[in-house]
């Protein structure tokens, strides 16, 4: 296997090369199909090797990962008409900083692209031309450059165990005063990570999903005969065919695709398939007459990446990236998540933003708790990674009640919260109370005239109440439209008014103080 060390900020021209020469030696059995492959690249063809990356993003906030890839990768980019996916070509050299992206969730480098496929009239012709179409496909780009980025991506977690045994020394060394009741409750609710995330990520959009594992009647013998031959027959890839299809007019399923695709990709290379322990994830995206064959570059989302202790409702980093980015923070800007849960959002915020200040704060200790707990895992893994002290970063964390802030007036610049959906966390008959002394107190704290917030919000109905009351002190510029966890939710972008604050009085601070209490 091909190992390419620190091929990131400090990769050189001469490492790329290197490993684009060594990955031509590896037997794709492409000779089989006969694609001639030469023994060595000239190094001008390595230089110019581009590619075009696929990559999935919250729905909603395709813009944002569009603009965040023009300014750091400097490249043109596409939004695809199906949701939640961009495209954009990169040379080789740049396949480190794409990873580095804080807007993406999963990539993908696209072997073709079919804009118009003409689907036949019925099932067993489309089913005979993805058969056919997999020897027709231009893999060898695509798989150079799956080859080389095998060496730097982010690879799966087992994060219950993880959550488990840092839970279990934080009671050992002390740190942790809860009692055993809590630290129980808080491994139960780590328990229910892959729950939790599964609510966030699946697109509520109709879409069928179908993975090829090779033949489903293979017996648990044969599997484990399989993996005993793995070390005497190393060269042979382990694969499977992912397919997504989207639109109501095929005549197939997205398990029938994956099937006949799949078993056309395994006669083509004589790679071995496998659902779990797999090399290679082919992707077949279908939507509508639109088809793109691609290869994953990603094994486990790169929205995983600041996150250790998980809350009940634990926001993506991704959606917390393009809700901070709505509201483009400044320099030396206050910003505050006054419902932080796990801390996403400040979390995401001190690392993409660091010349800004971060204000986490939650009424519920436990919450409180795990984001402190969160930051002080980042900033370990920082250390690690640099093998030096860190200088900390720019965010605190505070239980405070979110109907009085211990915050000076108008001192805020930008407030980006989750705010309870009634789902998981509240009640919708609670946030016709809680929304609008929320909203009064948010627009105390923030600047008048240049202050403003990204709010999220699934109760749709009762913000735009809430909101309706507050038009001297709050105005809406943007909604962005989201799906998390199949609910259709809103990030709504306000701006506060040049209108000063005025502290209430007699019968309004009376409604206000029953909305707290309540």
């Amino acid at each position: 296997v091909l190992l390419l060390k620190n091929l990131g900020s400090t990769a050189n021209m001469s490492d790329v090369q290197e490993a684009t020469n060594q990955l031509l030696h590896v037997n794709l059995h492409e000779k089989q199909r006969g694609i001639h492959m030469t023994e060595s690249v000239p190094r001008s063809e390595s230089e110019h090797l581009r590619v075009t990356i696929g990559a999935t993003v919250p729905t909603g906030f395709e813009q944002a990962a569009a603009d965040e890839v023009r300014e750091k990768l400097r490249s043109s980019c596409k939004i695809s008409k199906d949701r939640g996916k961009i495209y954009f070509d990169i040379s080789v050299e740049s396949l480190a900083q794409v990873h580095r992206l804080r807007s993406v969730d999963n990539l993908f480098v696209v072997v073709q692209e079919l804009k118009d496929f003409q689907f036949k009239e019925t099932k067993e012709k489309v089913l005979k031309d993805f058969e056919e179409l997999a020897g027709k496909l231009p893999w060898s780009d695509p798989l150079k450059v799956w080859k080389i980025n095998t060496s730097f991506k982010k690879k799966k977690t087992k994060r219950k165990k993880l959550n488990q045994n840092l839970s279990k020394e934080k009671i050992d060394n002390g740190r942790d005063k809860r009692e055993e009741r809590d630290v129980k409750k808080e491994l139960s609710n780590n328990s229910l990570d892959s729950h939790i995330l599964d609510y966030y990520e699946k697109p509520a959009i109709k879409e069928e999903i179908s993975t090829l594992v090779g033949d489903v009647l293979a017996s648990c013998k044969n599997e484990t005969d399989e993996s005993l031959k793995e070390d005497t027959d190393p060269e042979v890839l382990k694969f499977r065919v992912t397919c997504n299809r989207a639109g109501e007019k095929h005549c197939f399923s997205s398990n029938e695709a994956a099937r006949d695709f799949g078993g056309a990709v395994q006669d083509y290379f004589k790679w071995k398939a496998d659902m779990t322990n797999f090399d290679v994830e082919v992707l077949l995206n279908i939507h509508d007459n639109e088809v793109i064959v691609g290869i994953a570059l990603t094994e486990e989302s790169l929205h995983r990446r600041n996150i250790t202790h998980f809350g009940p409702t634990t926001l993506r980093s991704t959606l917390a990236y393009g809700m901070l980015r709505l509201c483009s923070p400044q320099p030396s800007d206050i910003i505050v998540d006054p419902m932080c849960g796990t801390g996403a959002i400040p979390i995401e915020g001190a690392t993409e933003w660091s010349n800004c200040f971060h204000i986490a704060g939650d009424n519920n200790p436990l919450a409180v708790n795990r984001t402190a707990n969160n930051i002080s895992s980042l900033l370990t893994k920082s250390q690690i990674k640099e093998g030096k002290l860190s200088w900390g970063l720019p965010i605190d964390a505070i239980q405070w009640d979110i109907c009085n802030l211990p915050l000076r007036t108008g001192s805020v610049d930008i407030i980006v919260t989750d705010m309870p959906f009634g789902k998981r966390m509240g009640s919708k008959k609670r946030n016709w109370n809680l929304y609008p002394a929320c909203l009064w107190e948010m627009s105390r704290i923030c600047k008048p005239g240049t202050g403003r917030a990204a709010l999220l919000t699934q109760d749709k109905k009762c913000f735009t109440k809430a909101l309706s009351g507050m038009e001297h002190v709050w105005r809406k510029v943007h909604t962005v439209w989201v799906n998390i966890g199949g609910l259709h939710a809103a990030v709504y972008l306000l701006n506060r008014t040049p209108q000063p604050f005025v502290h209430p009085s007699g019968q309004d601070k009376e409604e206000l103080l029953s909305a707290k209490n309540d």
